[in-house]
């Protein structure tokens, strides 16, 4: 069976999730480890002023988002592209956080779709090492020479040369690719291209818990919200 994944970043207008708000998304999606060449790219308007800091880190003023769509305008397109893929995210709590407080925002479920943090797979795989993104790119000659500021398309491309380094390059994914070509007779020979040591979660309990409950201090009154009437 093929194995879709949507390596995605964010960049928001600063870093407490109770505060701020997300300007750009960027994703890209692989097939069996592979980039397909789709991706997902949008700015927002985040309706609030970007910190200063935030602007030294990617770059996005308020006046280059000031005319552009807000989060509930591209929800759906947003989770469209998603489907039901395994996501790639790197330091994935951040902007997992960041993604269900804008999908509370706009009485949506929170994402459930597994993921893959690459923090957590680099460390456990690189231990003694830096994690960043730039140290993981320098690690496997990944260039980022054009990385001259954060940027969530950008750092998606570069995260997913880094995921596919970190799964054993370019070569195992291609072997995987073969053998789904080839059909089912070969796929027991193949090593699955997400190792068994890689951290592959979904939404805890404690994380539904918590946007319910900003569900309900922030959209109060919403139908969704009201218990089911028993027949």
């Amino acid at each position: 069976m093929s194995v879709r994944e949507i390596v995605l970043d964010t960049e928001t207008t600063g870093f407490a999730v109770e505060d701020h708000r997300i300007v750009e998304i960027g994703c890209l999606e692989l097939m069996n480890g592979l980039p397909t060449g789709q991706t997902y790219h949008v700015y927002l308007n985040p309706e609030r002023e970007i910190d200063f800091s935030a602007t030294r880190v990617h770059g996005i003023t308020n006046e280059q988002v000031a005319d552009a769509a807000k989060f509930a305008d591209i929800a759906d397109a947003f989770l469209d592209f998603l489907g039901d893929g395994r996501l790639v995210i790197h330091n994935a709590e951040f902007d997992m956080a960041f993604l269900n407080m804008e999908l509370g925002r706009c009485g949506l479920p929170m994402i459930a779709n597994d993921v893959v943090d690459t923090l957590a797979v680099a460390r456990q795989k690189l231990p003694g090492q830096r994690h960043n993104l730039d140290a993981l790119c320098r690690h496997f000659n990944v260039d980022n020479s054009g990385r001259a500021f954060h940027g969530a398309l950008l750092d998606a491309q570069l995260l997913a040369d880094v995921y596919i380094e970190l799964n054993g390059g370019l070569q195992g994914a291609l072997v995987l690719e073969a053998a789904q070509v080839a059909g089912g007779a070969y796929e027991s020979q193949v090593t699955p291209f997400v190792a068994e040591d890689f951290v592959v979660r979904g939404a805890r309990e404690d994380e539904i818990l918590r946007h319910q409950t900003f569900l309900e201090q922030k959209v109060k009154g919403a139908l969704w919200l009201a218990a089911p009437e028993k027949p």
